[in-house]
């Protein structure tokens, strides 16, 4: 059987993304990579109990603990390094990362951002703040973007894209579940199978 890649996923929350990234291993969507351990930088989040259900090895690399972002990059080095990874998929995960970290790893980062790129995205954007920009700005059409992780926030070169519209009435709340569910939860998976795919051939 041929080798898959070996995928970390990196989380500060529930884990929605991340449970659609599971999901889509099981179905077959996700066939040329291998989720192989969940990190948080948060203990006792939601997204570490769907890792446990998925019988996937995590781990908590507490910011908070390791008192500074050198401490707190380097352990996470040590961690992926130690387990081989080769995709780092950051899934609702909250800490801007580095140059010198996202360097390391070019071309082997990727993030998804519940807006299409370059609207709505940068320091400041993230959660339930991108759907209320959207919608103060009266939009008619919004989406979520994966995107390779540069030293920019929402900086790196887009893979994938997909819109979905703002209906009459929709809230920061419902346009955000309408985002994860139309694009989030098809397009992270999609990007994930291409760039591990791509890894592999590399």
């Amino acid at each position: 059987m041929e080798e898959k890649t070996k995928i970390a996923v990196l989380v500060s929350g529930g884990g929605t993304n991340l449970q659609a990234l599971i999901d889509a291993e099981k179905n077959g969507i996700i066939r040329s990579g291998r989720i192989t351990v969940v990190i948080s930088n948060k203990p006792g989040v939601y997204a570490l109990e769907r890792a446990e259900k998925a019988e996937i090895p995590a781990v908590v690399i507490n910011k908070k603990e390791l008192g500074s972002q050198e401490a707190f990059e380097a352990r996470l080095i040590e961690e992926l390094e130690g387990r081989g990874a080769e995709l780092i998929v950051l899934a609702g995960f909250m800490c801007i990362l580095s140059e010198s970290f996202t360097k390391r790893y070019a071309g082997r980062i990727i993030n998804v951002h519940p807006s299409l790129i370059p609207s709505f995205c940068g320091q400041g954007y993230y959660g339930l703040r991108v759907h209320e920009a959207a919608l103060e700005r009266g939009v008619k059409v919004t989406g979520a973007t994966v995107h390779f992780v540069n030293e920019i926030p929402d900086g790196g070169e887009i893979i994938m894209q997909k819109a979905v519209t703002i209906e009459a009435g929709d809230t920061a709340e419902t346009l955000q579940k309408r985002v994860m569910e139309l694009a989030e939860w098809k397009i992270l998976p999609q990007s994930v199978e291409l760039v591990s795919k791509k890894i592999k051939k590399s």
